[in-house]
């Protein structure tokens, strides 16, 4: 088994007559960048609020960190940096001053390197410039990063973000894709909750997807992407032959409104050569068929093939599938 920084078994919380969170395992390695998915209701929150100690589960038990939660609340929180449902600030303070107020409230944060500990912070999510403006003067943006300032004041093992880069700009949506890496190359593990599947697309190495309280699918990006359904499309003047080979071979083939011939298939294999092309191994059954060996056939059986290409499923396809709604309604 993977070191894990998350961990839970059969976690359940339950309000009064509804059923928030059921019987989710959730396995979070350390060092990973792990996107936490899941449509509005799905419980994502009340699970990061179990994670934090901040909710009693009804059943279940979490571990974060190598403790149990929430019996070690005290050692383990002081080694987890967290921004959920959004930052709150005193509004009439600079962003400066409210990062000394609550670097000041955790007993663990020495004094004496405070002032240092604060403009590195700042400066790390590029707030340098408006360190003494005051916060109610700030964008939603700048409000963004300012928590996520606030949760670098002191060096992390795990970071549990909600939603980061909510209200950035295209730059400012940049810049924090950049810092999220750039914990991971540190060796923090970093939890994002995020709606914004084409951003968790870019920076994650592992994927979770919750569904009416229950985890439906979990893993790495690359595997959570390969179980989806991918797809072969053959353009060719020779529609009937075409059709007839990827037959043989095994394929479930539909015609294409374009007068192209789609293959549904499954995906279980992909790597890439040196010059960047995908080698996608396509799977129906138990027969296994790489594309060039399609194309192979398709030649040798006098199939003019004027275009071959291999569609592989999309995070936000697979996030359809399996919670049948879309990105747009993701919380």
């Amino acid at each position: 088994m993977p070191d894990l920084a998350i961990e839970t078994h059969g976690l359940t919380k339950r309000f009064r007559s509804q059923l928030a969170v059921a019987d989710l395992d959730l396995a979070v390695p350390r060092g990973a960048v792990f996107g936490f998915l899941g449509p509005n209701g799905s419980g994502k929150t009340t699970t990061i609020r179990m994670l934090l100690g901040l909710v009693a589960a009804s059943a279940g038990d979490a571990r974060v960190l190598g403790s149990d939660m929430p019996r070690h609340v005290d050692t383990v929180l002081p080694r987890v940096g967290a921004l959920v449902e959004g930052p709150a600030f005193s509004p009439y303070l600079s962003g400066e001053a409210n990062l000394r107020r609550f670097d000041a409230a955790d007993r663990h944060a020495p004094r004496r390197t405070r002032s240092a500990r604060v403009t590195e912070a700042l400066d790390r999510v590029g707030l340098s410039h408006a360190a003494r403006k005051k916060v109610h003067a700030y964008s939603l943006g700048m409000k963004q990063r300012l928590g996520i300032a606030n949760a670098l004041l002191m060096r992390r093992e795990l970071l549990v973000l909600d939603e980061p880069t909510n209200g950035l700009d295209p730059q400012g949506t940049r810049e924090v894709r950049a810092l999220i890496r750039s914990f991971a190359d540190d060796g923090t593990t970093v939890f994002v909750s995020s709606h914004l599947l084409a951003e968790v697309e870019q920076v994650c190495s592992h994927v979770g997807v919750m569904s009416v309280g229950r985890m439906v699918a979990q893993g790495t990006l690359e595997d959570f992407r390969d179980a989806g359904e991918s797809r072969v499309l053959v353009r060719t003047p020779d529609a009937e032959r075409a059709r007839a080979v990827l037959a043989r071979l095994g394929l479930a083939v539909d015609q294409a409104e374009d007068g192209g011939l789609r293959s549904a298939t499954k995906t279980t294999q992909s790597t890439t050569d040196a010059a960047g092309g995908a080698l996608v191994s396509a799977r129906l059954g138990r027969s296994s068929v790489a594309p060039e060996a399609i194309v192979t056939a398709l030649v040798e059986e006098g199939v003019r093939v004027r275009g071959f290409e291999v569609e592989r499923a999309s995070l936000e396809q697979r996030f359809v599938e399996l919670t049948g709604e879309g990105f747009d309604v993701v919380q």
